[in-house]
């Protein structure tokens, strides 16, 4: 009555205010209910007041959440860093399951201890062990930890793996998992007898010291990414920045600030692929360098063109015309370039590199009604069977 009769009264006929009514009365019976609009509302209002006054809690949620959401822990924590939060490393006497608030230098937030939970493979289980062991007597050296912890050697690989020793027994990757090759998942009786009566721990074995050759930066990053996920050293693309410099590549944030229409490439790891089925054939991509992101348009027909490009590179360069609106801008694609092998290369090994994937990424899970897009398989295995597969894998997230 109140839509109708105010409707009249504002010079609608009678019979058009009635048949708007019962259209509206139709949708109300299958559309968004007023009770989930207002509940969504409050639940993005309410992220959004979180991440802009308590940044630190709100990465540490939601890195303590996944799997979920639409990016990979790799972009919440560059996302958080690029806000100020100081994020600090996994470390086998500072890290519990999840990730947790530490103080900070700067005393109007925390900084975040990643947990153990990051680390690839580990169990809830040994972590837990490993924690009760520590309690209030942090572990001075692999040894002692094992003895004490006594959780399977597996598991020592797996943090030394993360580089967990390094930042409070001051002990690198490799260096970690050489001590770890001298142990086993049972202490010899005759040390384990020695170590029960005295208070200092026993070395099961007296080895010589050995001085190994460190990783190259760009090796460790891969092997960061391989191990959590993510890296707090620099990001993968930073490393061919002169090369790319070379060969006229922008980086994103050029690009971000550039003026609408110009026409100029630039490049960066893939993080998300969206093909909506409202867009007509369209996809959107998101890139990532050590600048920032960019967001890409690719039209149908170069996505029929260059198809194995786009659902299989790590990396890619793109060519195309600036598209600004205000604050909005989009780079609208020409011409594609796989640069996979080039991200492979920072590690000086001929493998992918491994980049998490979200559970959005439409080139890992298919969807869409292209028959061709359900994917089974990850994309390496689709299109470069030839490719090993002890390398660096960028998963992205796709909605397709």
């Amino acid at each position: 009555d109140k839509l109708v009769s105010g409707m009249v009264a504002n010079g609608y006929e009678q019979a058009f205010a009635e048949r708007t009514f019962s259209q509206l009365e139709g949708f109300g019976s299958y559309g968004f209910p007023e009770s989930h609009a207002a509940s969504f509302a409050l639940i993005a209002y309410a992220s959004s007041w979180l991440k802009c006054h308590h940044p630190d809690v709100f990465c540490a949620a939601l890195l303590n959440a996944q799997p979920m959401g639409f990016y990979a822990p790799a972009q919440i924590v560059r996302d958080a860093r690029d806000h100020g939060v100081e994020i600090r490393p996994v470390c086998v006497n500072a890290s519990r399951w999840d990730c947790t608030l530490e103080p900070a230098h700067d005393e109007s937030r925390f900084a975040v201890r990643l947990g153990l939970r990051m680390v690839k493979g580990i169990a809830n289980c040994h972590v837990a062990t490993l924690i009760a062991a520590r309690a209030n007597h942090p572990f001075t050296s692999v040894d002692d930890l094992w003895r004490r912890a006594g959780i399977p050697t597996a598991a020592l690989v797996q943090m030394a793996e993360a580089d967990a020793f390094l930042p409070s027994l001051k002990l690198a990757r490799r260096d970690a998992l050489w001590a770890i090759k001298a142990l086993r998942d049972e202490a010899l009786p005759l040390f384990a007898a020695v170590a029960n009566r005295s208070d200092q721990p026993v070395s099961e074995l007296q080895e010589p010291v050995v001085a190994l050759k460190p990783l190259t930066g760009g090796g460790e990053v891969v092997e960061d990414y391989t191990h959590l996920g993510l890296s707090l050293r620099s990001h993968p693309v930073a490393y061919l920045r002169d090369e790319l410099r070379h060969q006229k590549i922008i980086p994103c944030d050029q690009l971000m600030s550039a003026r609408d229409g110009k026409f100029l490439e630039t490049a960066g790891i893939v993080l998300v692929r969206q093909r909506p089925g409202s867009a007509k054939g369209v996809m959107f991509i998101t890139i990532e360098d050590e600048t920032g992101i960019a967001n890409l348009v690719i039209w149908p027909n170069l996505y029929e063109k260059q198809r194995r490009i786009i659902l299989s590179s790590g990396m890619i360069a793109v060519y195309g015309q600036v598209q600004r609106e205000g604050e909005v801008v989009h780079l609208i694609a020409h011409r594609l370039a796989d640069m996979s092998a080039a991200l492979a290369s920072i590690g000086g090994r001929e493998a992918v590199f491994p980049i998490s994937r979200g559970h959005g990424d439409g080139a890992k899970s298919g969807g869409g009604s292209d028959p061709r897009e359900t994917l089974g398989r990850a994309p390496r295995d689709i299109f470069v069977p030839d490719r090993h597969i002890d390398g660096i894998k960028v998963k992205t997230r796709d909605f397709r």
